[in-house]
Parts: structure tokens; sequence; C-alpha cells
């Protein structure tokens, strides 16, 4: 499997990928890939895609940015797994964990020393996920919201 960093020539199978993982992304089809194109051109962020086994497209990509700090981390800035997707039928074998081990080289070489993400409570699978490549879960929180 070929793990590399995301190019402009993946944008259509990253916007795939990307509405699997959040269906609900809002906006049309021209500001989703503009979303895209801007998250490929930032210095503190990159997204890694893996090549699908069949030689067409893509089976999985990784969001990994900057946070100013992180629940649970002793560390600031940290690195951050903004998003984690592969697709089902490629589950299972090493791919989310090959995408995880080059978003960690890719933070170490940039000098982070932590690296966070989250999962929703009712995503059980990501969070089966998240521990099996060796993230320890830190907290659960209920977020709220109020419209003024």
């Amino acid at each position: 499997m070929k793990i590399r960093r995301c190019a402009s020539g993946d944008l259509n199978e990253l916007m795939r990928l990307r509405l699997a993982l959040w269906p609900d992304i809002s906006g049309d089809e021209t500001d989703q890939e503009a979303e895209a194109a801007e998250l490929l051109a930032k210095k503190d962020a990159t997204v890694l895609v893996a090549e699908s086994p069949t030689g067409v497209g893509l089976a999985g990509f990784a969001e990994v940015g900057e946070r100013a700090y992180a629940d649970g981390c002793d560390t600031a800035p940290v690195a951050y797994l903004e998003g984690w997707y592969v697709e089902e039928d490629f589950r299972g074998q090493g791919i989310g964990r090959a995408l995880i081990a080059a978003a960690e080289d890719w933070a170490r070489e940039r000098g982070y020393r932590e690296f966070a993400s989250d999962a929703l409570l009712e995503n059980v699978d990501s969070q089966k996920a998240h521990e099996a490549i060796g993230f320890e879960e830190v907290e659960r929180a209920v977020r709220y919201r109020k419209a003024l």
C-alpha cells in the first residue's frame, strides 16, 4: 500500500472520502473543493492519502493539523488528527494504521511531542480504532450550544 501527501489531482477522490466521513458537510461542490484545496496549501497541516489496493482511486485519508492545545496533553501546540477515514471495503488491512504512522512522522518532523484526536461518544468503532493504534482516552465530554 502506498501512503503519500494528497496532491491537487486527488481532490475529487478526497472530497468523496470526506463526504463519506462527514456526510453533513455543507456548501456546494465548489465550496467543498475550495476548502480541500485550501487545506492542501496550509503550512501547519497536511492531508495524507492511501492509494487503493485496486490501483483505482483512494482507499482512505488522514487530515492532520496543529492546535494550540488539546485536552489531556502536556505540551502545546500539539499535532491533531482532524479526520481519519478508510473505506469499509479496505478496513482491517492496515491502511488506517499506515495513515496514522505517516501522520506521526509528519508531526515528529515538525517537533511535536504529542498527537491528539477525538471521536464522537456514539462512534465506538472509531474509539476502538484509536485505541488499537496507541491513543489513550483522556476524558469524555458532552458539549452544548445555545443560539443567541
